[in-house]
């Protein structure tokens, strides 16, 4: 995916973007059980470093979440959300905490995931992001400690969501943790045959969340 999201990240820088989204599992997709972690790689490894190149060409931060990273000394992976800065260098990085066990749409993430255990916020030209993975918005308790903890103003929650669930709670859960929080939210999801997105971005505010930015 890198070619499709590299031609991404230059139309938007083109057009005055500052800070580019992009949804969990933006680098691969897998077809089946155990393809994530045969294309794994560490952070430091030739993707990431071509994602940062990208950052580093046209001066934009980027949300790369959730990236498949090798774990050294276990077969499953991370799934980790990266932030890159506009000189291409990492700023943060998530480790999900929240692994999407959901046996009634066929996905238990834990057999190919190993669950991360510490929360993340970072400063950034858009405030202070707090960085999460998808089925974590599932958890209100997680948002609530980034803000009023962690003083997170923009909670992130790049997305894979099935179909079936993502249709039925995605933007509802989405709306909560902004009207709990106070906080704006960023969304960027998946929009394929197989993965459910409402216009594949979202951008929501605070107590009302109005919607801001629809993707077109």
């Amino acid at each position: 995916n890198l070619c499709a999201c590299a031609g991404h990240v230059k139309n938007a820088a083109g057009k005055g973007a500052k800070f580019v989204f992009f949804p969990e599992n933006f680098a691969f997709m897998g077809k089946r059980p155990g393809h994530a972690q045969e294309i794994a790689e560490p952070l430091d490894g030739p993707l990431m470093s071509a994602y940062r190149d990208l950052a580093r060409e046209h001066k934009v931060w980027l949300s790369l979440g959730g990236f498949q990273e090798r774990c050294d000394g276990d077969a499953r992976i991370f799934n980790t959300h990266v932030i890159v800065d506009d000189a291409g260098d990492i700023r943060a990085t998530y480790r999900k905490i929240h692994l999407y066990d959901a046996p009634f749409v066929g996905l238990m993430e834990s057999k190919q995931a190993i669950a991360g255990d510490a929360l993340v916020s970072v400063e950034s030209p858009a405030g202070t992001l707090g960085v999460t993975i998808c089925y974590d918005m599932r958890f209100p308790e997680l948002y609530q400690k980034l803000t009023f903890l962690h003083g997170a103003q923009v909670l992130l929650m790049p997305s894979a969501f099935s179909m079936k669930t993502g249709a039925a709670h995605w933007e509802t859960l989405l709306r909560c943790r902004a009207i709990e929080t106070q906080c704006y939210v960023v969304a960027a999801a998946q929009a394929t045959l197989r993965r459910f997105s409402n216009r594949a971005a979202r951008l929501l505010l605070g107590t009302t969340p109005l919607l801001l930015a629809p993707a077109p």
